[in-house]
């Protein structure tokens, strides 16, 4: 039976995306395991950690990775260069598979080294991509940059005065390691990072696949919104809109837009009833004072039951991200029946079917965006998943990957 090992900082990041691949392998009797860097699951035979050191050189690496990156303008989001990194070739799990899946190793776990140490190993090496870095010079959006299709150079996230033109010497470090080995595979979950794949100078003659990410459909489900709101303490004849606020300060969230969007509602005066729902984090007086509505904050959800009962309690669930891959809130939203409104960006458009099972706002607009909220609640829309996010099927089409890699 072929094995496949997932590498990744933190086993929940990336809305859980290895976790759920993982566990979907095994029902299908692949034999999966993964390697993480963070302690933030119950470890298993087949759930294993890095070592105290790895993590000392993590700490270390977040300390050189401020001095590269104290000058980057945030707007941009962020940019990871990883200077130590650890060696994972020679762990148990990694020297047992046949098949690796490299997913976010970002945050200090491995640099461009240890990418080359486990090519070197002569397995397949499935690069999964959760946001644009892989293809990039070191960011991980490049927003309306497309200097990744030719080569990364004199990069806009770091002042014209820079001595060191970090972008461009990573981005020729990616170019040989890709070059240097055929076994170096690449997933996306979206279309877009799909596309943009094929058009990077990177990876433009590397074997792309595009496989969406995973979302069981047992558990994230509607469960009657009534139920859901009598758990919460909810009343049950509030209008709810609700929105993930983890952190409001990200050049990739899109706060501003989505604030001036409630303020167009609130001026409407169509409204006075609705309640803003704020999860991701605790009580945030900039929020409060800032949002003409109630609001109430249900702090960080740290179980997935919890979260398919807020999903369940509101009526749309907004997502003004200005630049995301795959949004995992956005599809297990749809899958609880709930409609979510958002900006016709990255993955976004994946998931969400026009005025059907949600709202696509024009790009960075306001308006549209206080528009698809109210289009939403006045037609009572329900949000659904469509056929293509089956797991079924999405496990097969893995299936089919880790055959083609291996013959």
């Amino acid at each position: 039976m072929t094995k496949i090992i997932h590498i990744q900082k933190s086993v929940l990041s990336t809305g859980r995306a290895p976790l759920r691949l993982h566990n979907a392998m095994l029902e299908e009797n692949i034999d999966s395991s993964i390697f993480s860097l963070d302690f933030d699951v119950n470890l298993t035979d087949r759930i294993k950690v890095a070592g105290r050191n790895s993590r000392i050189k993590a700490r270390l690496d977040d300390y050189f990775q401020s001095v590269i990156s104290c000058k980057v303008k945030r707007q941009f989001g962020m940019f990871s260069y990883v200077v130590i990194g650890s060696d994972v070739s020679a762990h148990e799990f990694v020297r047992n598979a046949d098949i690796i899946y490299l997913h976010w190793v970002q945050g200090g776990f491995m640099n461009l080294s240890n990418y080359r140490q486990l090519a070197n190993l002569g397995k397949p090496v499935i690069i999964f991509m959760h946001d644009m870095w892989s293809i990039t010079g070191g960011c991980h959006h490049s927003f309306d940059c497309d200097k990744y299709k030719k080569d990364c150079f004199k990069c806009q996230m770091f002042p014209e005065e820079s001595k060191i033109d970090w972008a461009h010497i990573e981005f020729r470090k990616k170019k040989k390691l890709y070059s240097d080995f055929k076994n170096i595979y690449f997933v996306s979950p979206s279309k877009w990072l799909y596309n943009c794949a094929r058009q990077s100078f990177l990876t433009i003659d590397k074997p792309v696949f595009h496989i969406p990410n995973i979302v069981d459909t047992r558990l994230y489900k509607p469960v009657g919104r009534k139920l859901a709101r009598k758990l919460l303490s909810i009343d049950e004849n509030d209008t709810i809109v609700a929105f993930g606020a983890f952190s409001i300060s990200s050049a990739y969230k899109g706060w501003n837009e989505l604030l001036k969007a409630l303020n167009i509602l609130s001026s409407g005066g169509l409204y006075k009833d609705l309640t803003v729902l704020v999860f991701g984090g605790g009580y945030d007086r900039e929020i409060a004072d800032k949002i003409q509505f109630k609001t109430r904050f249900m702090g960080f959800l740290k179980d997935e039951y919890s979260t398919v009962l807020v999903y369940n309690s509101i009526d749309v669930f907004v997502t003004p991200s200005l630049a995301d891959n795959f949004p995992t809130t956005v599809l297990e939203c749809q899958a609880c029946g709930t409609p979510v409104v958002g900006f016709d960006v990255g993955g976004i458009p994946d998931i969400i079917k026009h005025r059907e099972n949600g709202y696509l706002a024009k790009y960075r607009d306001p308006e549209d965006l206080a528009n698809g909220i109210s289009f939403c609640l006045e037609n009572k829309t329900r949000g659904y998943l469509l056929p293509s996010f089956e797991m079924g099927d999405l496990v097969r089409k893995h299936k089919d990957l880790i055959a083609s890699v291996t013959k």
